[in-house]
């Protein structure tokens, strides 16, 4: 009884690292390949592809600058920024990303 128990547990262990793994053909999140992707998609051209006007519009814009902005800190953080050259490089980076 106690081997079988012991095997199912083993089974189980196997079965969930198993599903975890991810195939060895898929793109990763951080292939490079991916950034230039989401760069090209601004939150101005987000906003026209969805046709949003008005209110929507506007609290679409606010949320997808404060996305951007933190998004952006982040970078900043990550490559020791601080001072005059991380406040450069995080309002060039939110005007990229909002696209004006």
């Amino acid at each position: 009884m106690k081997r079988m128990l012991l095997a199912t547990l083993l089974c189980g262990f196997a079965a969930v690292t198993l599903a975890q793994t991810p195939p060895a053909n898929a793109p990763s999140a951080s292939t490079p390949a991916a950034a230039p992707a989401a760069a090209n998609a601004t939150c101005k051209s987000q906003a026209a592809d969805k046709k949003l006007a008005g209110a929507a519009l506007t609290s679409f814009m606010k949320k997808c600058q404060a996305d951007a902005t933190a998004s952006c800190n982040t970078q900043a953080t990550g490559k020791k920024l601080a001072g005059a050259a991380k406040t450069s490089f995080t309002k060039k980076c939110v005007s990229d990303a909002i696209g004006t």
